[in-house]
């Protein structure tokens, strides 16, 4: 593993955790959007990371964090009785999303948090490097 392998790995920790915020910010933008159908309703999204492991040996291969998809939520949509809504079926129901903007928020402090701690990795390695550098003078 090379010595600037690091910024490399606390960079696809950045960009994972970029995508996190991303997908938290699009739940809470359709946190209060209504469907007439359960169906038709906003689904929360989660991204799923996978840990990239370096091959033992190997030149180029390098450790790193990778988003290996978004999953939608499972949990039904909730159903709120509006007959007046323009939206409504025929039974006088809406459906809202399946956001806990709670969950939500907790996850965006968690995602803001984790980049942080990457990118505090990126500058005490960069200032390592420097004073190894300064050594030689």
């Amino acid at each position: 593993m090379s010595t600037f392998s690091v910024f490399d790995i606390a960079g696809s920790g950045m960009a994972a955790q970029s995508v996190r915020l991303n997908t938290v910010a699009s739940n809470l933008a359709n946190a209060n959007s209504v469907s007439s159908s359960a169906e038709t309703a906003y689904k929360a999204r989660h991204p799923v990371f996978e840990a990239v492991r370096a091959a033992a040996g190997g030149q180029d291969s390098n450790a790193a964090v990778r988003v290996r998809g978004i999953v939608e939520s499972e949990t039904p949509a909730l159903a709120r009785y509006e007959p007046g809504n323009p939206l409504a079926d025929p039974n006088g129901y809406v459906y809202a999303p399946n956001v806990n903007a709670v969950e939500q928020m907790v996850d965006m402090i968690s995602a803001s948090r984790s980049y942080q701690n990457n990118v505090e990795v990126m500058n005490a390695s960069k200032e390592m490097l420097l004073a190894t550098l300064r050594l030689g003078q």
